[in-house]
């Protein structure tokens, strides 16, 4: 597999690359000048499962307000730039563990140089962003529009950019909203390069498409091998993002822990609101730390069967149910009385 070649960098007190576990980031939609509530984010996002998480640095005052952030947080924080190289060293200072940048919107080398010294003195990661929006206009007339190999040569420039600075702390993000062109990009990138992939799909949409965009584009990179950390963008709530970046993962095997709820889909046998009880059992188990399989069916014809491959099940009669272990009917239970049972069980877990 691809990501067991890539280059290990350290972000605060994680590492990405070298065959390490993929780690999941999201990045806070408060005023990173206000600290309480963007601290209030970040440790719900922690508790949710996010192992890095961003925050943009428009002004200075939010440079500064990192230093208080960091105080009160758990994993490592990443400076989002866009423009002025200022911030850059001034979020480091203030201690971002990585900072993220687009060379090309930081103006002159000098500028760039001055970032790069600055992240070279405290070894902190730079992660080189490159996305389709902003691809420059040499490359796209180059390749006659915007395109993967356009995407990959652009990425390549900015970090051969800064080796020639001397730094190679560097982790390389190529982005695209167009799901087949940032999958193709990343099969090229992982041939030419061996830093440490950050991968997602840019302005994927709202939960509904950007779940689907995120969970074929992330699926079809991360099938290959390709990959060192993720980051699903929606347009909701950054919770959102940490619960879709867990099951694409899990769904790829590539992520341990947490229970999978599969459920039936319903048809004229069903005599429970399955669709209620099957989102109810996802929201209740989000907080119980076992790696289990536990299956919702909405028949007793069907039920016990279907239920034989996952640890732990329900299926559902009219006003009852029963609770099925290893494909085992253990016991009926009143309709109303199911998720709980089923919360018992798995709260007193013996395997």
């Amino acid at each position: 597999m691809h990501r067991t070649q890539t280059k290990v960098i350290q972000i605060g007190n994680q590492v990405i690359g070298g065959g390490n576990p993929i780690l999941i980031q999201s990045m806070t939609n408060t005023k990173t000048e206000d600290v309480r509530q963007t601290v209030k984010q970040i440790l719900e996002l922690e508790a949710a499962g996010c192992q890095i998480i961003r925050c943009a640095v428009p002004t200075m005052e939010a440079a500064e307000a990192l230093k208080e952030i960091k105080k009160q947080i758990h994993i490592p924080l990443v400076a989002d730039i866009h423009f002025d190289y200022r911030l850059a060293i001034a979020a480091m200072e203030n201690g971002a563990d990585k900072i993220r940048i687009n060379p090309g919107n930081i103006g002159s080398r000098d500028r760039i140089q001055a970032v790069v010294d600055c992240a070279r003195e405290r070894n902190i990661p730079i992660r080189v962003g490159v996305n389709s929006g902003s691809l420059e206009k040499e490359l796209v007339e180059k390749y006659h529009g915007v395109t993967a190999e356009g995407l990959v040569e652009s990425a390549l420039d900015k970090t051969r950019l800064i080796e020639d600075m001397g730094y190679d702390n560097l982790v390389i993000s190529i982005k695209s909203s167009d799901v087949m062109m940032c999958a193709k990009a990343h099969t090229l990138i992982a041939e030419k390069t061996n830093y440490p992939l950050h991968v997602g799909i840019t302005e994927a949409g709202t939960l509904y498409s950007g779940n689907i965009k995120s969970a074929v584009g992330l699926g079809i990179i991360l099938s290959q091998g390709i990959g060192d950390t993720i980051r699903v963008s929606l347009t909701g709530a950054p919770l959102e993002e940490i619960r879709s970046a867990k099951r694409i993962l899990k769904t790829l095997g590539l992520y341990q822990g947490g229970i999978e709820v599969v459920s039936c889909p319903t048809c004229g046998r069903t005599r429970i609101d399955l669709i209620g009880l099957a989102n109810q059992v996802e929201k209740m188990v989000e907080d119980i730390p076992l790696d289990l399989k536990v299956a919702v069916m909405g028949c007793v014809v069907n039920g016990p069967g279907e239920a034989k491959e996952a640890d732990i099940g329900i299926a559902g009669g009219v006003g009852t149910g029963l609770l099925i272990k290893k494909g085992e009917v253990i016991k009926k239970v009143p309709e109303e009385e199911l998720l709980t049972c089923l919360r018992e069980e798995l709260l007193h877990w013996e395997e």
